[in-house]
């Protein structure tokens, strides 16, 4: 059986990539957090509510390769998209856990492939598995790159749901963050979902568990038509009266969140949003250029505060006009808080929007304030603004 070069999970047979949707054979895809690099698919986890759900992926329960580790570095850096020490980059986070028993070797060679080019980008590892004191070392051996391991916990108890043990991340979590040096560790508060894991006891549990951690962030569900197809199918609780294209975290229970930190005060900043996290993290200013959208700093620490607007700059018009037309799209205005265009989706926004640390929204699909670029529901107030 073929194998990628130097460790051991086999490639795909070209069988088995005439199945897979042409999004998964695409290694690379741009999101807002970093440009993801994603060589291997297959996961056998079964949380519920997994993306795999929207490329057709989740009945893959073990991991498969779609390229050697090198092949994929070079694809990665000499994409048209990369740029040495300024993209963010995400590995592994669409099909698989990059930290499972098998893909982990994989992991850390594309860290020690990037680091031996002395890049400094932002390379972000999600995980909801184990991290033992072994993989801290390798992960403190990575010099140049600004790593940081994003442990993801919900605490949700109904196994038809999340089958994996909460237990698993919050170990990794405790693990991680007693071993670091080099790299930092956000605890990833995710998904929280009202009647779900949202009791009081709940959210205690999950601000103690963000002292083991530089920071976190807190978020909801990625509720759309496939997952909410899967609930279905399953005769799963359906949280949501219908599917969103964006998050759903109703403001009620950021309220909650936010009261709780009150009582059980957390051990690391709680953050919107996840760049910003990494941006505290690493003492840096946040690369998605989220002061522009002032509120969502009233809960950050104003070290980090003064951090963003030291290098937050409003981009010149002219250049942007220039850059969205280059990709196909029309600038609408830039004003204080964001690069408004028309005509490029998500993955050229988030290009635009790495290289000027500026927010660069779509007009069609505005975001309104206070909202925090949530979904609709929950949030009974809508107050636009472009």
């Amino acid at each position: 059986m073929t194998t990628t070069a130097g460790v051991g999970i086999p490639l795909l047979t070209a069988a088995q990539r005439a199945t897979m949707r042409a999004e998964l054979l695409d290694v690379i895809e741009y999101r807002k957090s970093g440009l993801s690099l994603n060589w291997i698919v297959g996961c056998p986890l079964d949380c519920g509510y997994c993306v795999r759900h929207l490329v057709d992926n989740f009945e893959m329960k073990v991991p498969r390769a779609l390229m050697s580790d090198a092949e994929a570095a070079d694809l990665l850096t000499g994409h048209c998209w990369f740029r040495p020490h300024v993209t963010p980059i995400q590995l592994l986070n669409r099909a698989t856990d990059p930290m499972l028993p098998k893909v982990k070797p994989h992991t850390f060679e594309m860290l020690k492939l990037l680091d031996g080019q002395g890049l400094t980008n932002h390379v972000l590892v999600i995980t909801r598995w184990r991290i033992d004191p072994e993989d801290c070392v390798v992960l403190n051996s990575i010099t140049n790159l600004k790593v940081t391991v994003l442990v993801t916990h919900s605490g949700i108890d109904d196994r038809r749901i999340e089958p994996v043990d909460s237990r698993i991340a919050a170990r990794s979590v405790e693990t991680a963050f007693e071993h670091a040096d080099r790299y930092r560790v956000v605890l990833y508060w995710r998904p929280i979902v009202p009647g779900l894991n949202d009791s009081a006891l709940h959210l205690r549990r999950g601000l103690e568990l963000s002292r083991h951690a530089h920071a976190t962030v807190f978020t909801g569900l990625f509720f759309r038509d496939q997952i909410r197809d899967y609930y279905r199918a399953n005769g799963l609780p359906e949280p949501f009266p219908e599917s969103a294209r964006r998050k759903v975290f109703p403001e009620a229970l950021e309220r909650r969140i936010l009261h709780a930190t009150k009582t059980t005060r957390p051990g690391s900043p709680l953050f919107r949003k996840t760049s910003c996290a990494v941006a505290y993290a690493h003492e840096v200013a946040d690369y998605n250029g989220h002061y522009g959208i002032r509120e969502l700093c009233d809960i950050c620490p104003s070290a980090q505060v003064r951090r963003c607007a030291q290098v937050w700059q409003r981009p010149d018009e002219r250049h942007v006009a220039e850059l969205a037309d280059e990709m196909g799209g029309t600038l609408v205005e830039v004003n204080d808080r964001a690069v408004v265009v028309a005509g490029l989706d998500e993955q050229r926004r988030y290009f635009m929007q790495h290289g000027h640390g500026y927010q660069v929204h779509d007009i069609d699909k505005p975001h309104y304030v206070q909202r925090h670029g949530r979904a609709d529901l929950g949030w009974p107030t809508l107050r636009e603004t472009r």
